[in-house]
């Protein structure tokens, strides 16, 4: 019974579809199920082992791969942030092709801050927008 990944060329996000034979893998039409696009690519999926939630919260708290991470170097962060998502995996959900490319660029080197100016989309919206709001009509 294959499970197939795909990516939405509309809408960007990553679709799963789960076949009974696979025979049918090839007669069928995938839509996806956030925009109903059938503009789909199939992605090559990572394999996965299957590890008991213990297992992998002692992985996670295991301290010298934590205490190896220098905060002032990007390439550190980025390689923390890549090995957070492969162990969380699946409860992370599909954070889309923008966060891989935060994680590709510090690994790169990039600081946090030439990432923020060079992909303004990511910027929290309306950064410092509490202050603004403060002292508004609307707030009293």
């Amino acid at each position: 019974m294959p499970i197939y990944e795909y990516r939405c060329r509309r809408c960007r996000r990553r679709v799963t579809a789960f076949f009974r034979t696979f025979s049918e893998v090839d007669h069928s039409q995938v839509t996806c199920t956030y925009c109903g696009s059938s503009d789909l690519v199939r992605l090559i999926s990572r394999v996965r082992v299957l590890r008991s939630e213990e297992a992998r919260l002692e992985s996670l708290a295991d301290a010298d791969w934590i205490g190896d991470v220098d905060e002032k170097d990007p390439r550190s962060i980025g390689r923390w942030m890549r090995r957070m998502t492969q162990e969380l995996g699946e409860e992370l959900g599909d954070l889309g092709p923008e966060f891989e490319e935060v994680i590709e660029r510090l690994e790169a080197g990039q600081t946090p801050e030439e990432i923020e100016k060079a992909m303004p989309e990511l910027a929290g919206e309306g950064e410092g927008g509490e202050e603004e709001g403060e002292g508004s009509a609307g707030e009293e």
